[in-house]
């Protein structure tokens, strides 16, 4: 008989590069499959910065360079869950459910990379992990992304939308009692990026853009992409960024104010693109602090943008993944055909025993 209760961790590191996501985590599942959540400790542990830079740079190396920085990543992954369990005194976990850290997403060459999920993690860590939830997906013809989903349908079903404002926007809903989703844009990828040129880590609430000047043509350049007028399932990554978005910015010759003023108005502009007038919408994700970038949005349409506590927008992706990782220990489906354009429903990941000898 499968456990209605589960202790976890759950694990999560973005593209947007703010550090490592870790969430102490409690499920319960009803007779009736009904699951509900609670998040106990949490804390966004910052990466130094020359892991930062490497993580950054990764996707230009050779295949040998990213073997040996997977190695280093994992063993300081490890090392950062370690120092959190213990701190906060965390006893009797049933597994670490962690994400890794994305370093190349190809799926339409059947290729995603997720470093930090060799199996050396669980000796370290003296636990049960359970990782690497992409890769499976890509085999069975998905987009390997997003994976959120799932969680949004088991634990966020009351809203309209689930919008996650990360490294890239992604959106969950319900079409035709099938759960869809998809990456809509890049987000704080590219902000935090323009912003790093003035140095400031991030565009807090949007003050910069806010101030800025939107430039019309560029706007409109990078709304004529050809990913925003192709159908789901699809996702990006950080080759499309560097292919499409830095470009056009690059050869605008905007000053950083106006680049960033012109692509949150690009982001706000596709985001509302993607959703039906007075439906209400779930806000988590760092960019959620963006205000600027919400009020953009309500101009658009009129929807209701709920913003959760803290530790719910913070660590909604952590969250889900821990979830992930229990539905795979459950060996019931954890990624969804409708969303990922798999060939079947399945359960994914790999789960790490450690054996204490």
């Amino acid at each position: 008989m499968k456990k209605s209760n589960y202790h976890v961790l759950g694990i999560m590191s973005g593209t947007s590069l703010d550090g490592i996501d870790i969430a102490q985590l409690w499920f319960t599942v009803s007779a009736k499959g009904d699951w509900s959540y609670k998040i106990g400790a949490a804390e966004t542990v910052p990466y130094i910065e020359a892991m930062r830079l490497e993580l950054k740079q990764a996707i230009t190396w050779s295949r040998e360079s990213i073997d040996g920085l997977n190695e280093r990543y994992t063993k300081q992954l490890a090392q950062k869950i370690s120092k959190f369990i213990k701190k906060n005194e965390i006893h009797n976990l049933d597994a670490v459910c962690s994400h890794g850290h994305t370093i190349l997403h190809q799926p339409e060459n059947g290729l995603t990379l997720q470093i930090g999920n060799l199996p050396n993690i669980s000796e370290i860590l003296k636990q049960k992990v359970v990782c690497d939830f992409r890769v499976q997906d890509v085999l069975l013809g998905g987009q390997g992304a997003p994976l959120v989903p799932i969680g949004d349908q088991l634990l966020f079903s009351d809203y309209d939308y689930c919008l996650n404002l990360g490294g890239f926007a992604n959106l969950s809903t319900n079409n035709n009692n099938a759960r869809i989703a998809y990456d809509i844009c890049p987000v704080n990828v590219v902000l935090n990026q323009l912003c790093e040129s003035l140095g400031l880590p991030f565009d807090d609430e949007g003050k910069i853009a806010r101030n800025g000047n939107v430039d019309a043509v560029v706007l409109e350049k990078l709304n004529e992409l050809s990913f925003y007028h192709t159908v789901p399932p699809k996702s990006l990554g950080l080759e499309w960024v560097k292919e499409n978005i830095l470009p056009v910015l690059q050869q605008s010759n905007l000053s950083k104010e106006d680049a960033i003023a012109t692509f949150t108005a690009h982001a706000a502009w596709q985001i509302a693109s993607q959703c039906k007038e007075y439906k209400s919408l779930l806000v988590t994700g760092g960019g959620a602090y963006n205000t600027y970038l919400l009020e953009r949005i309500a101009n658009h349409k009129n929807l209701a943008l709920v913003l959760p506590v803290t530790k719910l927008l913070e660590y909604k992706e952590a969250l889900i993944f821990g979830l992930l990782g229990v539905l795979k220990l459950r060996d019931e489906n954890n990624c969804l055909s409708s969303v990922t354009g798999a060939h079947h429903d399945h359960s994914s990941g790999k789960i790490y025993e450690f054996i204490n000898t």
